[in-house]
């Protein structure tokens, strides 16, 4: 059986995790903020801003923390909770206005004939279709978002002991 970590260690180690997934954050969705807004697609360049700012939030804690200031985790735990948020509300809003335009041309004849042939329509078998991607999006969402959010939460006493122990003057 191993000690457990010092709490310096556990600091290194959530800083290096949080540094990782800030800069992923901002850099997936930046790019999907860019692609949206060059496709001139306003509403998809807004959830890519939004969800770039959770990122930002994240590397802002970090910061916080690399310089003595235990503030730094409530920002880590603060930036997850926000992208949650932002990402369920996203998902809702695509649940209840699902756009499939886009979609139609995707379906084969082939397709088209054996969702007739369950007794729907093909715009109906899109339409949850999309409903059932939204699901996956906000339930991924709640399983990383909330994972993060316990794994910070459970590192808080640690990472406090070690901006203190670093930081004593």
């Amino acid at each position: 059986m191993q000690p457990p970590l010092l709490p310096s260690e556990i600091l290194r180690r959530t800083l290096r995790v949080a540094r990782f997934d800030g800069l992923s954050v901002m850099g997936f969705a930046g790019a999907f903020a860019l692609v949206s807004a060059a496709s001139r697609e306003a509403p998809g360049a807004l959830v890519g801003l939004m969800v770039a700012a959770a990122g930002a939030i994240e590397l802002h804690g970090v910061g916080l923390l690399r310089i003595g200031d235990s503030r730094g985790t409530r920002w880590l735990i603060s930036s997850q909770a926000y992208l949650l948020c932002v990402m369920l509300s996203y998902a809702t809003v695509r649940m209840l206005h699902p756009d499939i335009a886009e979609l139609r041309p995707v379906v084969t004849e082939e397709l088209a004939a054996q969702i007739h042939q369950a007794g729907i329509t093909t715009d109906e078998f899109l339409v949850e279709f999309v409903r059932l991607v939204y699901v996956a999006v906000a339930g991924a969402s709640v399983l990383y978002q909330g994972g993060m959010i316990i794994y910070y939460l459970r590192r808080r006493r640690a990472l406090a002991a070690a901006v203190a122990e670093d930081f004593e003057p």
